[in-house]
């Protein structure tokens, strides 16, 4: 794909990826969702498989932002080894087209769990499985959300 291509490619996934998330949720399969709308690669069944990092796993907190782990399973669907190749070697490239990621993410938000982004975002943490936190958190939070969930597929639309 040429550079202009990409380009153009990718900022149709950000607005598609932004728009998923704010009607949807679950950061992981949005990014996920999107890429497979836009280039191809993924599967329903790694969709589907994502659903529980949202919220860094299981709406804890605690793990890594959803979008960008959404976004390293995306890459591994181009870059990943594969379980019949587990012999041939560790697929290092993988790994370091998700440090890039990740690298960015970080520079981006100074962090990559989900508590340090509500943080970031509205000065503090929630407790997701408390209705009355969340409904807080989703309205302090306003598009912020979206917007990471936007950046981290147009990256890894840039970085396939």
């Amino acid at each position: 794909m040429k550079k202009e291509e990409k380009e153009i490619l990718s900022k149709k996934a950000y607005q598609m990826a932004f728009d998923y998330e704010l009607k949807y949720g679950c950061c992981p399969q949005c990014v996920l969702t999107t890429v497979k709308e836009t280039i191809g690669l993924v599967t329903d069944e790694t969709i589907k498989a994502s659903h529980g990092l949202s919220g860094g796993g299981g709406l804890t907190g605690a793990g890594a932002c959803g979008a960008l782990t959404g976004g390293l399973m995306a890459l591994s669907c181009k870059r990943g080894r594969d379980r019949d190749k587990f012999e041939k070697g560790k697929f290092v490239s993988n790994f370091k087209t998700g440090k890039k990621l990740v690298e960015r993410f970080e520079n981006e938000y100074g962090g990559v769990t989900c508590q340090h982004l509500q943080k970031e975002f509205t000065g503090r943490t929630y407790d997701m499985w408390n209705a009355e936190e969340y409904a807080a958190f989703d309205k302090a939070r306003k598009e912020q959300c979206a917007r990471a969930t936007a950046l981290v597929t147009q990256w890894v639309i840039e970085l396939l």
